[in-house]
């Protein structure tokens, strides 16, 4: 039997994360090309029409990253140099790096002891006057404690200082939702998007749902339909001074239409509506970004909108297998799904409980050895040049070192058959059990 594994070894070939494509995705990224629509068009449009759908939001944004819809966030909050946005250690370097695009002020915080969200009493002792925006993350598609975090929020209200109308309008420190894992999961009968006041979707190839590149910006805000009323109180100049009276609207419409200002350099028309006979005089609001979705890549993302539901599907019978062998082994693996919250199942994340980061490298070369490619998730923020520049130090988050120190991450993707998942098991088994 040994002697068949060996052979087995060397035939297969598991790569960690493709993208699950067809010829349905291949066809309608054809009918894109030949529609004369290569760039932001109605099949973005479409798409954002049904990701709100989705999610149960009135409004969402379409752009080319989720990085891009993080820092559109806090371009919409007008956020400034005095101003702390609060995010965990134990991530991937977008939920960080957006706040020094926008030149505020980053702060971490530590993990929870054996957990991979933020350590939340830690995160109510950061919180100062200063203190605008807090991003948790929905790590390998688990919803994150958003209960916890707004209690927070709340209980600090007599610190929160606004700087303009919307975020008077909030009348708190703005809860913005990582969830560039998280598209399809969900806790307490609400969907990723739905629960925070901001959320963002990464689309990125290596994510459960893909546009090739391109995520998306979605908001839940109990005022969104409200009008912005444009008097001595509330004008739409002072939340941003450069929008003209006629951009308003509710809060909703107004908050979509800043954002396609900021994706598209502030040009006040896309391409779209300069098609309209006589309209292809545009203005420039103000000297902006450029991070608008293609509908070369929204065909791919309406396709995968229609096969969603069977590729989660897929995704949770994998864990299933996945959580079944390796129950009696000395590993700590992540609660995708439980009675109040269903995880999107994005990543499968295993502990090798008492071993070091050079011993689990070990496991690392011994599944490449046998064709199986895994991953890390993660390698702290302060363990990495670009915040230690910053003055982070990973000494100051112990446990987030210690999530780090003894993780593997194995292959999960609908790419995977049953022979193959079987494949990953049996030779992930033997090599911790011959360690």
């Amino acid at each position: 039997m040994l002697i068949n594994i060996v052979v087995d070894m060397k035939l297969r070939n598991i790569p960690f994360s493709p993208p699950d494509m067809t010829d349905v995705e291949c066809n309608e990224v054809r009918e894109a090309i030949l529609s004369g629509w290569i760039t932001t068009g109605p099949r973005t449009k479409k798409l954002e029409r049904e990701l709100s759908e989705f999610v149960h939001t009135d409004k969402t944004v379409c752009l080319n990253s989720a990085t891009a819809a993080m820092e559109m966030v806090l371009h919409l909050l007008d956020l400034g140099p005095d101003d702390e946005v609060i995010v965990p250690a134990y991530t991937y370097t977008a939920t960080a790096s957006v706040t020094q695009h926008v030149g505020c002020k980053l702060v971490m915080v530590d993990s929870q002891k054996d957990s991979v969200e933020m350590d939340y009493d830690q995160l109510e002792r950061a919180i100062t006057e200063h203190t605008k925006v807090i991003v948790p993350v929905d790590l390998a598609g688990i919803i994150a404690d958003y209960d916890r975090v707004f209690e927070i929020v709340e209980a600090k209200k007599g610190l929160f200082k606004p700087n303009n109308a919307l975020q008077a309008k909030i009348g708190r420190i703005v809860v913005s939702a990582d969830c560039a894992h998280s598209f399809g999961a969900s806790r307490k009968g609400k969907m990723a998007g739905e629960i925070a006041d901001f959320s963002s979707f990464s689309f990125h190839a290596v994510k459960n749902f893909t546009t090739a590149e391109g995520g998306a910006m979605t908001w839940n805000l109990p005022f969104g339909n409200e009008m912005v009323k444009v008097n001595v109180n509330v004008k739409v100049e002072d939340y941003f001074p450069n929008v003209p009276k006629k951009e308003g609207g509710a809060w909703n419409e107004l908050l979509y239409r800043l954002s396609q200002l900021f994706s598209l350099h502030g040009q006040n028309k896309d391409a779209l509506a300069k098609t309209k006979l006589g309209a292809w005089e545009y203005d420039i609001i103000g000297p902006w970004y450029k991070c608008n979705m293609t509908d070369i890549m929204a065909a791919l993302g309406l396709v995968q909108m229609e096969r969603y539901p069977k590729l989660l599907e897929r995704r949770f019978e994998i864990v299933a297998k996945y959580n079944e062998a390796l129950k009696d082994l000395p590993v700590a693996v992540l609660n995708h799904k439980g009675a109040d919250h269903c995880s999107s199942h994005h990543l499968y994340l295993v502990r090798l409980l008492g071993k070091t980061r050079d011993e689990v490298n070990k496991v690392v070369e011994k599944m490449a050895e046998r064709g199986i490619a895994t991953n890390v998730h993660y390698k702290p923020l302060p363990m990495m040049t670009a915040y230690k520049a910053l003055g982070f130090d990973i000494k100051d988050y112990p446990n987030a070192y210690h999530l780090f120190e003894n993780e593997i991450t194995l292959p999960l993707h609908t790419n995977l058959t049953d022979e193959d998942v079987e494949y990953v098991i049996s030779n992930f088994v033997e090599v911790i059990e011959n360690m």
